[in-house]
């Protein structure tokens, strides 16, 4: 057993109860250990992030017969992960979606970054946060057990000035949230925008799609793209569009118009501004409701926006946890951030860190039934 800020940490063992446990999970390709551990709250819902990319590989909540389930996309083996770049259940830097045509201005200066999608730079790169091995401290907090991550990107990785120290903050609480917390320090100008990246089906965890799943997202604004999936620079209104979630409607009600922005992103794949009430409080942004399962979610953070991303990539090539095959659609995303482009987009919310300045966020994933 080890001993990690006056927790025990005991592998395997013979029943589950409220703490933390480890066990090692393998090799990434480069020879590096990595960890999984699992967080036990005291309903004995669990959540399991492995040390690579931060990655949240399962999370057990109940639905309304109190019974426990999966409700995250991931894979059974690290292999799964390590193979191809997926993001499933990953934590995203140094820039959580896109940058376009992998440049943008700082200080006078042009950065270049690895272009990898497109002729555009995505979720960090091609070596980002969620193929990166994290240094782990289990912790025991007074809302749930917890697991806190640190990862030191050099000055140039992929592209981005500065050394980057970030420190990620997972806590799975006794109400069954799960609380991510973001912090990160810098010893050059250089942009920050960190999020998660995991997908949610509240039904089934992937075997089915989440069409009918209900939705209620609080804002009035979202971010059209171009066809390459990069902001105009627009805050257009969702009243009178299919992007208006302002009360409850399943997902999948609209998502097959003939509408442009519908067309660009393959479906929903927008950055919607969220109507927040102050500049830094935790806010709730996004609910949904699944009926089968009764499960419901809130998502609540500090961020200005959060990306809705219904799956349209998945293609079925993803074969995920228990065999299930990852079909389109088979999986929500709320990635809670700054806006996609903000470096090159001088009118959105900066993305700027500097030294001395400390970069924090706050993402909540709320889970209840109804």
């Amino acid at each position: 057993m080890r001993l990690a800020l006056g927790l025990l940490i005991f592998v395997a063992p013979l029943f589950a109860q409220r703490g933390v446990t480890v066990e090692p999970w393998g090799k990434t390709n480069a020879g590096e250990h990595v960890e999984l551990y699992t967080l036990t709250n005291a309903g004995g819902g669990q959540a399991r992030i492995a040390t690579y990319g931060g990655v949240v590989v399962s999370l057990t909540v109940p639905d309304k017969a109190n019974k426990l389930a999966d409700v995250v996309l991931g894979f059974d083996t690290l292999e799964g992960y390590t193979s191809r770049s997926t993001y499933l259940g990953a934590l995203i830097g140094r820039y959580g979606n896109r940058i376009a045509k992998g440049r943008f201005p700082l200080d006078g200066q042009t950065y270049t970054l690895a272009v990898n999608n497109g002729e555009n730079a995505l979720h960090g790169g091609l070596g980002g946060f969620d193929a990166r091995v994290w240094a782990a401290v289990a912790f025991d907090g007074p809302d749930g057990p917890g697991l806190a991550l640190t990862y030191v990107s050099e000055d140039g990785e992929e592209g981005y000035p500065g050394t980057l120290t970030t420190r990620v903050r997972y806590t799975w609480t006794d109400g069954n949230a799960l609380r991510i917390e973001y912090t990160a320090n810098t010893d050059a100008p250089t942009v920050v925008n960190l999020t998660n990246h995991s997908y949610f089906n509240l039904k089934d965890a992937g075997k089915t799609d989440i069409l009918a799943t209900e939705l209620q997202l609080f804002a009035d604004h979202f971010s059209p793209v171009d066809p390459t999936l990069i902001p105009t620079g627009e805050a257009a209104p969702v009243a009178g569009t299919p992007f208006d979630f302002r009360q409850p409607m399943q997902i999948g009600s609209r998502i097959n118009q003939q509408d442009e922005q519908i067309k660009n992103g393959g479906g929903y794949d927008h950055n919607y501004i969220i109507s927040r009430r102050s500049k830094d409080s935790l806010e709730l942004t996004a609910r949904v409701h699944e009926a089968t399962s009764g499960r419901v979610m809130e998502v609540w953070t500090t961020e200005p926006g959060v990306q809705f991303y219904t799956g349209n990539f998945l293609d079925g090539s993803l074969i995920g946890k228990s065999g299930t095959v990852y079909n389109r659609r088979a999986g929500f995303c709320f990635e809670t951030q700054h806006y996609p482009d903000s470096p090159n987009q001088p009118t959105f919310p900066s993305t700027i860190l500097r030294p001395g300045q400390t970069y924090h966020s706050t993402t909540e994933y709320r889970f209840s039934v109804r």
